[in-house]
């Protein structure tokens, strides 16, 4: 007859039983480890937090890029007190002078703004391409640059423009962003145009325009 120390050995209990056949109380895995990140309690909350954090990390480097110089294309001589004065009589007069756009884009990164005119920049030179496959090209990257959600330089467009651009991104066209464009446009006019005017920077200019006009008189 076998002794009870036996006994237990050929009817295993419960917990035993349960468990796996390869698997002895000496062989159990150890407990997992806990989670790095105890926001991410699922697959949806980790992607989350992972495009938060690359969102982050890609506007704080568009900022710092705000700080480089502006690219030679956009640097000019030093306008005429003619000019710089001629700025104030309409928007139109300062968007159409190289000197205007560069003394005002630098205005606009003062205000974190910047890709606004960047943005107006890459339509005018979109709508200048004849090429099909660079305007291809071309509408993809100020799309991603300034359209989509997903980029820290993304401009402020409303919601039917933004409709609009993504029907016509599926055959894109020198003139994809036409409306958006324009929108951007009426939006520096109307937010930006009238600070940039009372400026320590517009005013410096006139200021040095009538002391060069009065040291040639």
């Amino acid at each position: 007859m076998p002794t009870p120390h036996e006994a237990e050995k050929q009817h295993p209990g419960p917990e035993e039983a349960d468990r796996p056949p390869s698997m002895t109380s000496h062989d159990a895995a150890p407990p997992a480890a806990p989670s790095r990140n105890p926001c991410c309690l699922c697959w949806c909350c980790c992607c989350s937090c992972s495009w938060n954090e690359r969102r982050r990390r890609a506007w704080q480097a568009s900022r710092e890029s705000k700080l480089q110089p502006l690219p030679s294309c956009e640097v000019c001589a030093t306008p005429s007190p003619e000019e710089v004065q001629s700025w104030a009589q309409s928007f139109d007069k300062l968007m159409r002078s190289p000197a205007g756009r560069s003394v005002f884009r630098a205005f606009l990164r003062t205000e974190y703004s910047e890709e606004n005119m960047l943005f107006w920049l890459a339509c005018e030179e979109l709508k200048a391409e004849a090429n099909q496959h660079v305007v291809d090209e071309k509408a993809r990257l100020i799309y991603e640059d300034y359209v989509s959600i997903l980029s820290p330089k993304e401009v402020s467009l409303d919601s039917r423009v933004r409709e609009g651009i993504n029907k016509r991104m599926q055959e894109p066209s020198a003139h994809t962003f036409d409306d958006a464009q324009l929108q951007i446009y009426t939006l520096m006019h109307r937010d930006s145009y009238p600070r940039f005017l009372s400026s320590p920077t517009y005013r410096a200019l006139l200021l040095r325009g009538a002391s060069q006009s009065s040291s040639e008189a």
